[in-house]
């Protein structure tokens, strides 16, 4: 699935993703794997449920003094270097708030943003209308709401493993994070921008009988994002795949393991 592409919001699909060959949790593979591995992974659910919006709405001087040189040798803003500007303090529905009109502002605002997109909130109703009115812009929001509610169905829930309100089974713990690497800012004025963020992406069911295995993707995330209600928000955005690096040989963690990583360790609030 390439994204920006129209989709019917009848059902959901994703980019497709190998799995082990052997269920890490030993339960038995489900006929007809091809299918529901489509469906998961982060990047396909969100980029199909927002693909309806995409169409919707750098002489002086010769001489070079230390200080100057000192200046030159630091990094740019989009350099791979932390800028060192601080998280913002605010939230809004417990999403980061009140990011500076700046590059490393827009940068902050799109990186956070995509950690919201891609967390567990989004498979429930009520959260899920929450995260959107916050992220994007209120024009934005409500071209969204109705294709998504459409979009995670009693169906489409149940092939990811969770009941009609979004909920794993008890004893298993689903899972979707995305985790950013990194941002840049593609294009940039006083009322819009664009930036993109590198991220890995989790996803799957933790559980001994689960057959939906925790998995991770890469992938890069692009925000159109406009200055309004005093924050950054989105207008559209779109995803490709990578870039992915090697795959390391790591062991492969157990259900009881996964599911014990994911409820320790919390998020972050990120600033460029």
């Amino acid at each position: 699935m390439s994204p920006g592409d129209e989709h019917d919001y009848g059902e959901p699909t994703g980019t497709r993703m190998r799995l082990p060959d052997s269920d890490p949790y030993g339960g038995a593979r489900r006929p007809g794997r091809s299918s529901s591995r489509s469906l998961v992974t982060v990047v396909g659910v969100v980029v199909l449920l927002i693909a309806a919006i995409a169409f919707a709405n750098r002489g002086g001087d010769d001489s070079e003094s230390p200080t100057a040189a000192g200046e030159a040798n630091k990094p740019e803003t989009a350099a791979t270097a932390a800028s060192g500007t601080k998280p913002v303090g605010t939230k809004r529905g417990g999403i980061p708030s009140g990011f500076a009109r700046t590059e490393q502002g827009a940068q902050s605002a799109a990186t956070n943003y995509a950690v919201a997109l891609g967390s567990t909130g989004m498979f429930q109703k009520d959260t899920r209308h929450g995260i959107v009115d916050t992220v994007y812009t209120a024009d934005a929001a409500a071209k969204l709401q109705a294709p998504m509610d459409r979009a995670y169905s009693a169906d489409f829930l149940a092939k990811l493993g969770l009941d009609a309100n979004g909920d794993a089974p008890e004893g298993n713990t689903f899972v979707s994070r995305v985790v950013p690497v990194g941002a840049t800012v593609q294009a940039y004025s006083d009322t819009t921008a664009k930036v993109a963020v590198w991220y890995l992406g989790l996803i799957g069911m933790s559980g001994e009988n689960s057959t939906d295995p925790v998995t991770s993707s890469w992938q890069t995330w692009t925000f159109d994002l406009r200055w309004a209600d005093g924050d950054w928000k989105i207008v559209s955005d779109t995803q490709t795949d990578g870039p992915a690096p090697v795959p390391g040989d790591d062991k492969v963690a157990s259900s009881d393991e996964i599911s014990k990583a994911i409820q320790e360790y919390g998020g972050f609030t990120y600033a460029r």
